[in-house]
């Protein structure tokens, strides 16, 4: 049995994995999708003090809370930002497997600023024009998604190894069905990395719309019963490795 906890990208709270929590507990898994700080049914709690740490504090606290000691940490979006930092300093051997989601994988003092592309840094800003701390939504996203905090986009990682947290598994999703995204490059990069297993979707920034089932594949890739063959999966037409 694994342990999943689903941490969202920016705008959205737990509620985005509701779906996928189903299906992973009905696969005969724990899974906890996570609502950060300041977004979501936790909007209320926006201050500008939330920041990167507020949120890497959130998912540890999950951990501690659940006494989860083998999680697999999910990160969509900005979420990779957080799964990175919470593996960094969680209890050593509390977290063996990180699956990025169309996800920022930062370096030791990297921001989501620093990686994301220029159009992304022009809509934080004026996003945040009316309050000076919080990214409204962009148009366009579920109703029910809200202002994010801003300090979470700027504050830089800091990794107290220096570099990625070492675990066991480390899992790539790309997304290439969507215009303007940020993470061509990742997907590139880790593609050569043998450390990395990097997968490729034809499927919009929303995964849990475009390619749900794809996406839960992914996730129980060596997860026992749920497990399909890596080899069937590449056969896929949405799938390429």
């Amino acid at each position: 049995m694994a342990h999943f906890v689903l941490v969202p990208g920016g705008w959205h709270g737990g509620w985005y994995y509701s779906p996928l929590v189903d299906r992973l507990r009905a696969a005969g898994h724990q899974a906890h999708a996570v609502t950060l700080t300041g977004v979501g049914e936790r909007a209320h709690l926006a201050a500008s003090s939330v920041n990167l740490d507020t949120h890497i504090e959130d998912v540890l606290a999950v951990l501690a809370a659940e006494r989860i000691t083998d999680a697999v940490l999910v990160g969509h979006s900005y979420g990779g930002m957080v799964i990175t930092g919470a593996a960094d300093r969680a209890a050593p051997g509390s977290v063996r497997r990180l699956v990025y989601s169309d996800a920022y994988v930062p370096g030791d003092g990297q921001s989501c600023w620093d990686l994301t592309t220029d159009a992304f840094r022009d809509l934080f800003l004026r996003n945040a024009a009316a309050d000076g701390f919080s990214v409204a939504a962009p148009q366009g996203l579920d109703p029910r998604t809200t202002a994010h905090p801003l300090a979470s986009f700027l504050q830089r990682l800091q990794l107290g190894g220096g570099g990625l947290p070492r675990v066991r598994t480390l899992d790539y999703v790309y997304l290439s069905g969507w215009d303007g995204t940020p993470f061509t490059e990742v997907h590139a990069r880790l593609s050569q990395d043998p450390a990395w297993r990097v997968h490729s979707l034809d499927s919009g920034h929303n995964v849990l719309r475009d390619a749900p089932d794809e996406l839960l594949e992914i996730l129980l890739l060596g997860e026992g019963e749920g497990e399909k063959d890596l080899r069937e999966l590449d056969r896929s037409p949405r799938m390429r490795g």
